[in-house]
């Protein structure tokens, strides 16, 4: 069996994506308590403008043209980037997680970050 380079890099993406949840899931197991779950939500939520409004693509958010719908998309993006941030800090704040599971929310959104931004370099590179 052969493996192409974008099978490795796939390959790839696909662990950091899942270690990213392993984390995410970890965060509440470890500590029981489900709350850190909810910032979960945004990893769904990130991707969406792209699907809807970039046609799948990436490409939109690193141009300078607009438009009302690709400034609407490139809005949301970045507010549901802000909130994977934010949820885990406000969630620490009300007193509903401890510090650690905070931390561990944090990695997991920086692996989550990282996969995204190897795939848009993927996906600039090689055509899918």
């Amino acid at each position: 069996m052969v493996f192409s380079s974008s099978n490795a890099v796939l390959a790839g993406l696909a662990f950091m994506f899942s270690s990213s949840i392993l984390l995410q899931i970890l965060a509440c197991a470890i500590y029981n308590n489900w709350w850190p779950m909810l910032s979960a939500l945004m990893y769904v939520l990130v991707p969406m403008p792209c699907l809807f409004f970039g046609g799948g693509s990436t490409q939109f958010l690193v141009s300078r043209d607009g438009g009302g719908w690709i400034n609407g998309a490139k809005f949301l993006t970045g507010a549901s980037a802000v909130g994977s941030i934010a949820i885990p800090i406000i969630l620490r704040h009300a007193g509903l997680i401890g510090t650690g599971a905070m931390f561990i929310e944090f990695t997991s959104f920086f692996i989550f970050v990282c996969t995204v931004l190897c795939f848009h370099r993927a996906t600039l590179e090689d055509e899918w």
